[in-house]
């Protein structure tokens, strides 16, 4: 298979890292304990968990675990934000051989309930303030849910800061609450028992480490089952490619959510392989948090989104010099497209590298990522991680590999493609099919993209939200970013709705920014410009947001349900 991508690898970036050593995920923290005893392991608001005391709450929380009847292969959750209980209980449960199910805890019970109930979770993880959600979605049809450890975020806070949260916030802000009968607290589990008491669970790289739900909000959600060596190895490639990464020397940042395997692997992940620090933000859309953060533990490693660099760069704070953003080197951008002007605006500020990578929970969580050092092509997903092999596959016979230069879909081979889907075989065949080249199964991911001569790929859309008007392909991308490029323009969204004479036509949302007005008409006639006539969306709606996940990734589908029902009562 031509590789050309190869050619343009950073110095000292390997072709391969094979073979990859077959450990669990937790090996990671041993060793990092082992080696940096002393150095911080989470930093959270002023409250440090050294490495070896993390090691040693992970055992205490695995033996915890073991007494309530956990065994190897069940599915614990995870409901919790960025907070330090959320990596105790993460590496607690790997430990305990069981499998981790990290679940978004804005998820109203309505929505909570399709994991526990698909994945049959009877123990759960929750931070207190969520436990009413969890105690609504226990009773609804179909919940296993049989004890719930619930975490204070006052536990984890310095002493001082812990007492005055108690007097002035907890109830307030619904932090306080009474645990039910067969429930218990986090602090009283983990006093049960000693690190020694851990239970001796046979863990192997090929024992299943993660279900990651996707889907949610945008559809019926679906576990991708990741296996440990699918997120060690991931792990691995991610550390070597960021080849300014000096093990024990760097900070980290972790602000995007760490429920989502970008945060989970491309950030703790590699954070606990290189005994890094992690600086807790609960909440990235809380910027005052972030900079206070950032002005007083000096982070060299900031993972994000181009939505969060750009909120960075236009608040007043960092433009009257309020924010030092100097210590920070390298910044991993995923999630959506990084615009140029974001990724120069706060490299300017920053003096940071930021480039932009790709993945998906399916192979959690990198499979491409521009180089470090290299040449960055604005609007490429960058390269091929060591060892992945990339093929774009034609449209129309999911068979063909087009030629360079065409478009196709992206299909994936790597060592961290997931086993599958879980009780979901025909998804999991149709989405990991055997081209018959002898080498395994190839991920096809439904993701269209391009490759130019130097092996840099570019995300064209997404296969599923193609829209198709009068024959036609029209790709909800060219769209928007034709709106966004507009000076009125904050952020756009396109998608393909119903239309009782053409079947299918383009319709655009647009957040206009702070201060400005526009018409419909006004922005067409700029489309017109910019685009072929069958690409100009026949509808403009105007909206004050666009939803989004976790992450900041628009929801188109959720757009076109909120379009199809508002025609309905028409």
């Amino acid at each position: 298979m031509n590789k050309p991508w190869l050619r343009h690898y950073d110095s000292g970036v390997p072709q391969t890292l094979a073979p990859y050593p077959d450990v669990p995920l937790y090996h990671f923290l041993e060793e990092s304990a082992r080696k940096y005893p002393d150095k911080p392991c989470t930093i959270f608001k002023g409250a440090t968990i050294t490495f070896k005391q993390m090691n040693d709450l992970t055992d205490q929380i695995a033996a915890g675990l073991a007494s309530l009847g956990v065994k190897k292969g069940d599915r614990v959750g995870i409901f919790m934000p960025n907070i330090p209980q959320f990596v105790m209980c993460y590496y607690g449960i790997l430990k305990a051989g069981a499998i981790v199910v990290a679940v978004n805890p804005t998820y109203p019970a309505g929505e909570l309930i399709k994991p526990l109930k698909d994945a049959e979770i009877e123990v759960l993880f929750a931070m207190s303030k969520f436990y009413g959600t969890v105690n609504e979605a226990r009773t609804m049809p179909g919940s296993k849910i049989k004890t719930v450890v619930v975490a204070n975020v006052k536990e984890a806070l310095p002493p001082i800061l812990g007492f005055l949260f108690g007097l002035s916030k907890e109830k307030k802000e619904g932090h306080h609450v009474e645990v039910r009968p067969g429930d218990v607290r986090l602090p009283e589990l983990i006093a049960k028992f000693s690190p020694s008491d851990r239970p001796q669970v046979g863990v192997t790289g090929a024992d299943r480490a993660l279900f990651q739900y996707s889907g949610g909000t945008t559809g019926e959600p679906k576990a991708a089952v990741a296996l440990h060596r699918n997120i060690v190895a991931n792990t691995l490639q991610i550390k070597r490619w960021n080849g300014a990464y000096q093990e024990g020397g760097e900070v980290l940042l972790m602000a995007i959510p760490l429920f989502h395997v970008y945060g989970m692997v491309a950030g703790m992940s590699m954070s606990i392989a290189g005994a890094s620090p992690l600086v807790m933000i609960p909440d990235a859309r809380n910027l005052p948090d972030i900079f206070e953060n950032v002005n007083k533990y000096k982070p060299t490693q900031f993972p994000g989104v181009p939505r969060l660099y750009s909120a960075i760069n236009n608040h007043p704070d960092v433009k009257a010099g309020k924010v030092d953003l100097r210590s920070i080197k390298v910044c991993i951008s995923g999630s959506a497209a990084l615009l140029l002007d974001i990724k120069q605006k706060f490299e300017a500020l920053s003096g940071a590298k930021v480039f932009e990578g790709y993945g998906l929970s399916e192979c959690p969580t990198a499979s491409h990522c521009n180089p470090v050092n290299g040449l960055n092509k604005e609007g490429s997903i960058g390269m091929p991680l060591p060892d992945v092999e990339v093929r774009l596959i034609d449209l129309d016979d999911g068979v063909t590999e087009v030629p360079q230069g065409g478009i196709g879909e992206i299909v994936i081979r790597g060592p961290q493609v997931m086993w599958g889907y879980h009780n979901m075989p025909t998804e999991t065949a149709n989405t990991l099919r055997d081209m018959g080249d002898g080498g395994g199964p190839w991920l096809f991911t439904g993701d269209i993209a391009r490759m130019d001569e130097d092996g840099y790929f570019y995300i064209v859309d997404r296969k599923k939200e193609l829209i198709k008007i009068g024959g036609f392909q029209v790709w909800p991308r060219d769209i928007e970013e034709a709106l966004q490029a507009h000076p009125k323009v904050l952020e756009a969204a396109a998608a393909g709705v119903p239309h009782p004479e053409f079947g299918e036509t383009a319709k655009a949302w647009v957040v206009l920014k702070p201060g400005e007005t526009a018409t419909a008409a006004e922005l067409k006639k700029w489309c017109e410009e910019k685009l072929a006539n069958y690409k100009v969306p026949r509808e403009i709606e105007f909206r004050s947001e666009l939803p989004k996940t976790a992450v900041f990734k628009v929801l188109r589908r959720e757009l076109v349900r909120q379009h199809k029902e508002a025609m309905a009562t028409k």
